[in-house]
This record gives structure tokens, C-alpha cells and sequence, in this order.
């Protein structure tokens, strides 16, 4: 960190990114559950890590198990669930590194929500364009089939909202796409806003 100036007490956004040679975003991957979020979040941070960038991914495993294991599915909980997320990525972001998010956050106004706390210029906002009868068949965790008999209520899709992103700056679609050509669809997006 050369170009760190001798008499600045506090290393700022830029010192860091200077020292890590790129640029801070968050990367933030929306779709219903099963649409492919975690595997694209964790394809993406290898594929960046290849090119020696700094990455944090953010999930539901890592997330909903520690910082958030006090909330559940209610609409408030959702809404404080990305609120903390969201504070979370701003820290990352004033740290330098990258930040790779996979949450369902469902409607346009949770993620404007996100958006607002982390800043615009700091979004990259990517949209898992799955269709629910897509992830019905995938079901991974077994918990479209719980939903669909009644086992799991407010289900995303089902008996709670989705809103599709009115502006995604990435649109994955998992009908047309695999996961290599959805992870290296997003990869060329992100590597020029990251480039330092």
C-alpha cells in the first residue's frame, strides 16, 4: 500500500482498493428458491478467484445460521433478513472486496430496499429468470413438494409474491443457459465493473 498517504490515519475504500487492485461491488443474485442462486454465486466467486479477485459469498447457509438464526419468514423478518444483509455488503464494500449475494429477496421493493443501504453504483443486480414450474421439478430441498401440500405456508411463488426485476443488469436464464454459460454470462459482466 504505497500510495497510502503517511499522515492519514484512517485507510479509506480507495486505499484498500488500491491494495487489492480492484474494484468493490456487490453482486446481488434474486430468483425463487431452486432457480440456481448458491450454484452461480459459488461458480462466479471460483471463476473470479482464478483472475485474483477477493470475494465473499453471502447466503442462506451462512447467513440465516448465524447473524440472522433469530428470524423467521414473516413479511418483517424477510424485510429485516435483507436489511442486515444489506449492511452487512456495505462493510465488504468499504473493506474492497466483492461480494457475491443469493437471496430470493422477492419483491422490487425488498431489493430497492438493499440497493438503497449499499448504493447504486455499488449493485450489480442479477435475475435467476427460472420459472416456478422449473424449480418445481429441481426441488433440491424437497420444499416445493412440502409447499404444494400445504406443509409450508407464505412459499415464495406460490402463496407469497415474486416480482420480477423491472431493471436486472444480468438476466440468467436457466431454461436457455447451463450453469458454465450462466456463470461466464455473469463473469464477463462483472469482471469490467470490478477491474481496477
Amino acid at each position: 500500500m504505497n500510495n497510502i498517504h503517511p499522515t492519514n490515519i484512517y485507510l479509506t475504500r480507495d486505499d484498500k482498493e488500491q491494495y487489492l487492485k480492484q474494484k468493490a461491488k456487490v453482486i446481488w443474485i434474486t430468483g425463487l428458491s431452486g432457480s440456481g442462486k448458491s450454484t452461480l454465486a459459488h461458480g462466479l466467486e471460483r471463476k473470479l478467484a482464478e483472475k485474483g479477485y477477493l470475494t465473499q459469498v453471502l447466503d442462506g447457509d451462512n447467513i440465516r445460521t448465524g447473524i440472522n438464526n433469530n428470524l423467521g419468514f414473516t413479511a418483517e423478518d424477510r424485510n429485516e433478513n435483507i436489511r442486515r444483509i444489506a449492511e452487512i455488503n456495505k462493510l465488504f464494500i468499504n473493506c474492497g472486496i466483492i461480494t457475491i449475494n443469493a437471496f430470493i429477496s422477492p419483491t422490487n421493493e425488498i431489493r430497492q430496499m438493499a440497493k438503497d443501504i449499499i448504493g447504486e453504483d455499488n449493485f450489480i443486480e442479477v435475475f435467476m429468470d427460472t420459472s416456478f414450474e422449473t424449480c418445481t421439478k429441481r426441488d433440491p430441498k424437497g420444499l416445493y413438494k412440502k409447499a404444494l401440500a400445504g406443509e409450508i405456508k407464505n412459499f415464495t411463488g406460490l402463496d407469497a409474491p415474486f416480482d420480477k426485476p423491472e431493471k436486472a443488469d444480468i438476466i440468467i436464464d436457466t431454461d436457455q443457459l447451463n450453469i458454465e454459460e450462466g456463470v461466464q454470462k455473469a463473469y464477463e459482466y462483472v469482471k469490467a465493473a470490478v477491474r481496477w
